[in-house]
């Protein structure tokens, strides 16, 4: 189906609607699964997602029809499994490309690829590679951004959406064509082998980036300073005059 507001090649291209679904990526997933041909660059949208998730599991709640909610096919058959992190790093940029006029410096990424407004979580993604053969054969990449809610229960701690900062509504395909245009323009950029472009430009865009703040690991809270992020993608942060390494799992951001 083509889409006249997209306007990249083929990053949303083809655009599949759902009126209801648990997951976006589930549902790419199984009808990969079942061999259903969907070319790179699809994206299945969801006007309710009822089971949304984040890293570590976590709910992501979203009113139906108020917030975007979508996956996108992408098959980087040129990274090996120990490049993918420059995937996460690609479509980060991409959807901060696309919200940054919008919402100016206050935006931010916030490692590994969550998307924040000050210290409060606009968006995020779950990023779910298939490997095959030593190269990554598909990539299911979930996006979840809070657009035109105005409330959240408690337990999404500190969300917050466009229109709670821009006090007004916005046109959901809009913004998705916004995103999908500026994933595929650094996704190609990745693809050309502009590797330290993309690293560079996703570093000097990180949340807490040189900045003196809270964090926990193995129950011990700490003051530390991220100053870098590996090629592999393992957080550097400046604790005690040394620097350490941590993965997903293994560090906790505080909010003071």
């Amino acid at each position: 189906m083509q889409n006249n507001i997209f306007s990249g090649l083929f990053v949303g291209q083809n655009l599949v609607t759902l009126k209801e679904v648990d997951s976006t990526n589930n549902f790419l997933k199984e009808s990969l699964s079942n061999s259903k041909p969907f070319p790179e660059g699809t994206v299945i949208m969801a006007e309710h997602q009822y089971a949304g998730r984040g890293q570590h599991q976590n709910v992501w709640h979203a009113q139906p029809g108020k917030n975007l909610t979508f996956s996108l096919l992408l098959m980087p058959h040129f990274l090996s499994p120990l490049q993918q992190f420059g995937l996460t790093s690609a479509v980060s940029l991409g959807v901060y490309d696309a919200l940054h006029p919008l919402l100016g410096d206050a935006l931010k990424i916030k490692w590994p690829n969550d998307i924040y407004y000050g210290n409060r979580k606009l968006g995020g993604m779950l990023i779910e590679n298939m490997i095959q053969g030593g190269q990554i054969r598909n990539s299911v990449i979930g996006i979840g951004i809070n657009v035109n809610q105005d409330n959240y229960p408690e337990t999404a701690g500190s969300a917050i959406s466009v229109k709670q900062i821009l006090q007004t509504d916005y046109d959901l395909k809009n913004i998705l064509a916004e995103i999908c245009n500026h994933i595929e323009g650094w996704y190609l950029k990745l693809k050309a082998g502009k590797t330290a472009d993309v690293r560079n430009t996703y570093l000097s865009r990180l949340y807490r980036l040189n900045e003196l703040a809270q964090y926990r690991s193995n129950g011990e809270t700490f003051e530390g300073r991220i100053t870098n992020v590996t090629d592999t993608g393992l957080l550097v942060v400046e604790r005690n005059g040394s620097e350490e390494l941590y993965n997903l799992k293994e560090i906790e951001f505080i909010n003071t």
